[in-house]
């Protein structure tokens, strides 16, 4: 009995620990820039993906179109059993009957085959024409689509990669003031148990220590979903490992460049204004074929098949007779008067075109205002940062004079705490500058994208 349980043992810890290998070897481990990350998303982000797959569908919908205009070869097989044959009447006297009388006669056979086989060509016909052109603007929309996609997903990765940046660096400098504040505590503790202070200023520090745990492990847990968030976007599996290489402070500056804010800005550069102008060649296209439609059509057809007849179903035997036939045909189809059918469709095409032109007018008015605003909002964004540096700098000086005051008993604990908390404020402003900055850039990028 106990080898049996030492046996049951093993074999659960080995079991546990196979899986535990087969999980560490599933998990992939990344390490990335900020312009890996981009790369690798724009290869592997979900969206991405599907985009790509959309240009695909448009590609085999193009072919699609072509071909309603080529050569169309179908062939088939039908079989009918007459197991009542229709009856007709003659005149009896056609089979020495009396005149006046009229004889059943069945005609046909119980089984008939026909095997056949149609080519059919267009040969004219202006909705396919249109049908052309409207591919070609079909492909163009999703290639364009394509194109927005990965410009949204490069600002997607960008805000997210910064906002773990902004997570990291935010727990860095929380438990930096936790330890900081900690020792204070501590001499605080001590000076008072020797009754040179009071107990409240002991209490004002464990409530301002108590505030910044609280708010370490919330940022903590803010930067595990920020993680995620990022491996989304990079279209990874979230319980792979990613290690962001590059520093806060270092695309701060790299992204600190006002010559991009002073570049001309070209509305027809920009993607948004591209799809816009799909639209209106689509509604532009949609009321040519509105019109084409008042044009006649001429197609042509050419038919060949056999067919055999029997009382027996015995259509494969070597005597069995097949009687063949074939034949050309041409339609021709003139539109005449469709009690002003066609002229509604038309109008409503030519509303809608009109609309569409509207809509691309409003576009444009909207990109400018746009790009107004994100170049005014980096250019504010670096002054920002500028200001909130120089008053970090301000509240750091403040905080170290009045901590030294409050150690030597000069000020009071509500006098330390009003500068502790300012410097605080300074230190979360100061990071979130930083990451303003790159995000401007990349709002700004994305509308003069080409």
């Amino acid at each position: 009995m106990k080898k049996l349980v030492i046996l049951s043992f093993s074999l659960f810890f080995w079991c546990g620990y196979a899986q535990d290998s087969n999980s560490s070897e599933q998990k992939k481990r990344y390490s990335f820039t900020l312009q890996e990350a981009i790369n690798h998303a724009l290869e592997n982000n979900y969206t991405a993906i599907n985009s790509g797959r959309d240009i695909e569908a448009a590609k085999e919908k193009k072919w699609e179109t072509t071909a309603m205009g080529l050569p169309q070869i179908n062939a088939g097989a039908d079989f009918t059993n007459n197991f009542v044959l229709q009856k007709s009447v003659v005149p009896a006297e056609f089979f020495g009957g009396k005149p006046g009388e009229y004889a059943e006669v069945a005609f046909g056979t119980k089984y008939n085959m026909v095997a056949r086989s149609t080519i059919s060509q267009l040969i004219f016909d202006g909705s396919y024409i249109v049908a052309l052109q409207a591919s070609k603007t079909y492909l163009k929309y999703y290639e364009n689509a394509k194109q927005r996609t990965d410009i949204d997903i490069k600002e997607l990765v960008i805000n997210s990669y910064g906002s773990v940046l902004l997570a990291q660096e935010n727990i860095a400098i929380l438990e930096k003031n936790i330890a900081s504040l900690q020792k204070t505590l501590n001499d605080t503790r001590a000076t008072y148990k020797n009754g040179l202070i009071e107990e409240e200023s002991v209490e004002q520090l464990e409530i301002t220590l108590g505030s910044l745990q609280s708010t370490l492990n919330y940022n903590t847990r803010l930067l595990d979903i920020a993680y995620k968030m990022l491996k989304i976007n990079l279209g990874i599996d979230l319980n792979d490992e990613i290690t962001l290489t590059d520093k806060l402070d270092n695309l701060t500056i790299q992204n600190m460049d006002l010559a991009i804010s002073k570049t001309e800005f070209d509305v027809n550069n920009n993607i948004s204004y591209k799809i816009a102008t799909n639209f209106e060649e689509q509604r532009t296209l949609e009321y040519k074929l509105e019109r084409s439609k008042a044009l006649p059509t001429l197609s042509a057809n050419f038919n060949f098949g056999y067919t055999a007849f029997k009382d027996q179903f015995d259509f494969f035997s070597k005597n069995q007779n097949w009687f063949n036939y074939s034949n050309l045909g041409l339609s021709l189809n003139i539109p005449i008067f469709s009690s002003l059918a066609r002229s509604s469709r038309t109008q409503q095409a030519k509303i809608a075109l009109d609309q569409a032109k509207t809509q691309l007018t409003e576009t444009e008015q909207k990109l400018k205002l746009e790009y107004a605003t994100a170049k005014t909002e980096y250019e504010y964004s670096i002054a920002d940062y500028e200001t909130a540096k120089s008053n970090l700098n301000l509240a750091e000086r403040i905080e170290r004079k009045q901590q030294i005051k409050f150690t030597e008993g000069l000020s009071t604990s509500f006098d330390f705490n009003d500068a502790q908390r300012q410097l605080y404020t300074a230190q979360q402003k100061y990071l979130q500058t930083m990451v303003n900055i790159i995000n401007k850039k990349a709002s700004l990028e994305k509308i003069t994208t080409n």
